[in-house]
C-alpha cells in the first residue's frame, strides 16, 4: 500500500490523498485553501480557471500523481463531507480522472453539484450519491475493492468516515469528525461499526489533528444549541438591530438559530451566496427542517433590498448572514465598511456562532472587524460555538477502537499535528516507526 499525501498535511485546508494497491488508486477529498481564495478576492479576481487557481495554491497539487504515473490508474473519488476544503476542488480537477467514479452522501454531492454550476463547471464523471452506513464496491485492474462510509458527526450533515478495503489491509480516513452523543439532527457516530473494522484490523488511519493539542472530548452540538438560547435570549426584546453570523454549511446549528429566533417575533431573514448554497444542499438532500422559516437572498440586489427594510425597521428583522471570518466582500464586510443601504449603530447585536479559523489572515481580519464594531457600540457576543473537530479525548478513543498499525496525522501544520503523535505514544506508537508526519507529495509506503 502506498500512500501520497497530496494536500492538508502541512496547512488547513487543500485535503487531497492518493491510495495505491496494485494498478489501483483511490482519492481520498479534493478541497481547497480558503485563505488562498479570500487571497484571489481580494485581488479582485472573480472568474477561475484551474491554472489561475493553481498559481494561487489554491487547489491541490495533484501534478505528483502525474509524476508518480498514478493518474490514469485512478478508480474512485470518495468525499468524506461538504466542506470547501475537502469537496472545493473537484470541479477543477476531476476531469483529469475520467475513469474515476466521484461519490458521497447526498448533501455532499448536492452541494457539489450547486458549486459546479456556480463555477459554471460540467463534471463528466461518474456520479454515485451513497447512503450513510453502506458498502459501495468498486472493480478495479487488480481486483475488487470494498468501500465503507461510516456514518461520524461533525460541523456539517452527512459526514463519513471511511474505509477502504484492501487485498493489502484497511485504509481508514478519518479526517474532520467529533464524537457526539447528542447531535441536534441525525444519529451519534457509528461506533459499532468503527469497532467492528478495529477488529479486523486497520493498516493505516490517516487521522484528522487540527485541535489534537485540546484536551477532553469535543463539546456536544447540544451545548452550542443551548448557547445560541441563551445569546438570542438575552437580547430578544431589544428594539434594535440583531444579526447572528455562524458557518453555512452548520445546518444543526443553523437549526437551532432558527427555531430560538422565531421566539423573537421578527422576521428571519438569511443573507449570503453561501449560505444559499448549503441551505438549498440541504433541501435537495431533504435535511432542511426550517424551510419555510426563513427567507434567502444571495444577489447583491437582492441584500441591499432587505437591508433597506432592516435599516428602517430595526427591530421587525434577525438577520443571519455571511462574514464571521471577515471575508472580503462577505455580507457583514460590506456593512462594517458602508457599503450597503444598512448601517450598524450603538447598541445593534451581533452574535458571532462560530469560531476564528486558525489561519493567519482569518484572525487578523477578524481583529479588524470586531474593532470596528465595538468602536460604533455595537455589542458583539463572541464564540457562541463548540467545535466540531475531535480533540484529545477523541481521538483516544478513536485509537482504542481502531488500534491501526501506522498513524498519519493531517489537517494543520506540523504544529499543529504535533500533539497526536504524543497522544499515540500513549498508546505505544513510535514517531517515524508507526506514526508519521508528512509533507506535500511524499509517497509513504507500507
Amino acid at each position: 500500500m502506498e500512500i501520497c499525501t497530496i494536500g492538508g498535511y502541512e496547512l488547513v485546508g487543500k485535503n487531497m490523498t492518493a491510495v495505491k494497491v496494485g494498478e489501483d488508486v483511490f482519492i481520498f477529498d479534493m478541497g481547497v485553501s480558503i485563505p488562498a481564495l479570500i487571497d484571489l478576492q481580494n485581488d479582485n479576481v472573480r472568474i477561475y480557471t484551474e491554472k489561475r487557481l493553481r498559481q494561487a495554491g489554491a487547489i491541490p497539487n495533484d501534478l505528483y500523481l502525474d509524476r508518480l504515473g498514478w493518474r490514469n490508474k485512478v478508480r474512485a473519488i470518495v468525499i468524506g463531507h461538504s466542506h470547501l476544503d475537502h469537496v472545493g476542488g473537484v470541479p477543477w480537477l476531476a476531469h483529469r480522472y475520467p475513469n474515476a467514479t466521484i461519490m458521497g452522501t447526498a448533501f455532499t454531492m448536492a452541494l457539489l453539484d450547486t458549486i459546479a454550476r456556480d463555477e459554471r463547471r460540467h463534471i463528466k464523471n461518474k456520479m454515485i450519491v451513497v447512503k450513510e452506513d453502506v458498502t459501495q464496491t468498486i472493480h478495479g485492474q487488480s481486483g475488487t475493492y470494498k468501500i465503507d462510509f461510516i456514518h461520524v458527526t461533525h460541523s456539517t450533515l452527512q459526514c463519513s468516515l471511511i474505509a477502504l478495503h484492501t487485498k493489502e489491509g484497511i485504509f481508514f480516513y478519518a479526517v474532520d469528525f467529533k464524537l457526539d452523543d447528542t447531535p441536534v439532527m441525525g444519529n451519534p457516530p457509528n461506533y459499532q461499526k468503527i469497532k467492528e473494522i478495529g477488529k479486523q484490523g486497520v493498516k493505516v488511519l490517516v487521522l484528522n489533528s487540527l485541535y489534537s493539542g485540546t484536551k477532553g472530548r469535543s463539546q456536544s452540538e447540544m451545548t452550542a444549541r443551548k448557547k445560541v438560547e441563551q445569546a438570542i435570549n438575552s437580547v430578544k426584546n431589544s428594539k434594535t438591530a440583531l444579526f447572528i453570523s455562524t458557518f453555512s454549511s452548520h445546518i444543526e446549528r443553523l437549526k437551532s438559530i432558527v427555531e430560538f429566533a422565531k421566539q423573537t417575533n421578527r422576521k428571519i431573514v438569511f443573507l449570503g451566496r453561501s449560505l444559499d448554497k448549503y441551505v438549498n444542499a440541504a433541501i435537495t438532500a431533504k435535511q432542511c427542517p426550517f424551510q419555510k422559516d426563513v427567507s434567502i437572498s444571495k444577489y447583491r440586489n437582492e441584500v441591499n433590498s432587505v437591508l433597506r427594510e432592516v435599516e428602517k425597521n430595526r427591530s421587525k428583522y434577525l438577520v443571519v448572514c455571511t462574514g464571521h471570518q471577515a471575508e472580503e466582500n462577505s455580507i457583514l464586510d460590506r456593512i462594517v465598511k458602508g457599503q450597503t443601504p444598512f448601517n450598524f449603530r450603538q447598541g445593534d447585536n451581533l452574535i458571532f456562532s462560530s469560531r476564528v479559523i486558525p489561519v493567519p489572515q482569518n484572525v487578523l481580519a477578524r481583529e479588524k472587524m470586531d474593532e470596528r464594531l465595538e468602536k460604533i457600540g455595537v455589542k458583539l457576543q463572541k464564540a457562541v460555538h463548540v467545535s466540531g473537530h475531535d480533540c484529545e479525548g477523541d481521538i483516544n478513543l478513536m485509537l482504542q477502537m481502531l488500534k491501526p498499525e501506522q498513524i498519519i496525522p493531517t489537517h494543520g501544520t506540523h504544529e499543529q499535528e504535533f500533539p497526536a503523535i504524543r497522544i499515540a505514544q500513549k498508546f505505544g506508537y513510535e514517531f517515524g516507526k508507526n506514526i508519521h508526519l508528512s509533507k506535500e507529495g511524499k509517497v509513504l509506503k507500507f
